[in-house]
């Protein structure tokens, strides 16, 4: 299995969630990689917070440790598609979220987020949850 991971379960293996830990600890050998939206959430929250310089270092050793997904024209292809689908069917998805989305499909991808709400419209996406 090829997993993309969500902003919010970097964030729970860095405050050592159990299971998060857990369930990367069981996927070792298994690919994992990170959207450059989600890079971007990282340094956003690194840079706002009262520990910068050192939130920035964590930051920085997730992109050594982790490939990160650029946005190329494939996933923008794949967002506009779905976007206009979703709209159709009064279906709404933050964009940000859609990209990310975007992004496993066009890879083949599963999701990895605790936030499923924000993909369940999101046709054919696999989405799982490492935090519960």
């Amino acid at each position: 299995m090829n997993y993309l991971i969500d902003t919010d379960i970097i964030i729970y293996s860095l405050k050592g969630t159990p299971a998060v830990i857990d369930a990367f600890g069981k996927r070792l050998n298994d690919p994992k990689s990170i959207s450059v939206i989600t890079y971007g959430e990282l340094v956003y929250g690194a840079r706002k917070s009262q520990r910068e310089e050192q939130n920035m270092a964590r930051v920085r050793r997730i992109a050594e440790v982790f490939p990160i997904i650029d946005v190329s024209p494939a996933i923008i292809e794949t967002f506009g598609h779905i976007k206009a689908a979703l709209e159709k069917t009064g279906s709404i998805v933050a964009d940000m979220d859609l990209i990310i989305a975007s992004t496993a499909l066009t890879h083949s991808m599963v999701l990895v987020t605790n936030n499923g709400k924000h993909f369940q419209h999101v046709p054919g996406l696999q989405v799982e949850n490492w935090s519960s």
